[in-house]
């Protein structure tokens, strides 16, 4: 008999609070954090932020932290301790966290203004 847990989850970012994991924010910026953090010391000069239409408070694409979603990876593990069959769980806070969100928080902990630049959301990105 099969046990099988799908987890269902969008746009992690962060890292580890000890910053021994994490993404290096001098390399390729490829997600939203170093992205944000190239801004704010002047690496780059704005941050885009694509799609103001989806389903946030104000609009912007939502994330969640990586170590939530690790502590819903173990969460599922230990559901293998028992005959779970077929699981399908979205992992998320309750709460989430929009880029404009990211993009305050990070003003707010550096000191600086962080440039951004609403543009249009990315052929493929779910409105939901």
């Amino acid at each position: 008999e099969w046990n099988i847990i799908l987890l269902r989850y969008f746009n992690p970012v962060g890292a580890h609070k000890t910053g021994l994991i994490g993404e290096d924010p001098i390399g390729k910026s490829n997600n939203l954090m170093p992205y944000i953090a190239q801004v704010a010391v002047g690496r780059l000069p704005y941050v885009n932020i694509l799609g103001t239409h989806y389903d946030t408070t104000d609009g912007a694409r939502d994330y969640i932290h990586v170590v939530d979603v690790a502590i819903g990876h173990i969460a599922a593990m230990k559901q293998f301790e028992m005959n779970c069959g077929l699981k399908i769980y979205n992992l998320g806070t309750g709460k989430g966290y929009s880029v404009l969100d990211m993009i305050k928080t990070l003003e707010k902990a550096s000191g600086k203004t962080i440039s951004y630049k609403e543009c249009s959301r990315r052929p493929g990105d779910l409105a939901t």
